[in-house]
């Protein structure tokens, strides 16, 4: 990352769960965990958008 913002994000209580759930399976943060999904759609939105 070559530059970082910092916001603040609400989410629902059962989100949240799942959320911290996964990112202890992962062994990830919460913060890191939730980049790493964001990161993987972009890639998936990004592959389908260039395929014809």
């Amino acid at each position: 990352m070559d530059h970082e913002v910092r916001i603040t994000l609400r989410l629902p209580a059962d989100l949240h769960e799942w959320l911290v759930s996964q990112a202890k399976t992962a062994r990830r943060s919460l913060n890191s965990e939730i980049v790493y999904r964001l990161e993987s759609e972009r890639a998936t939105v990004e592959a389908e958008t260039e395929s014809p």
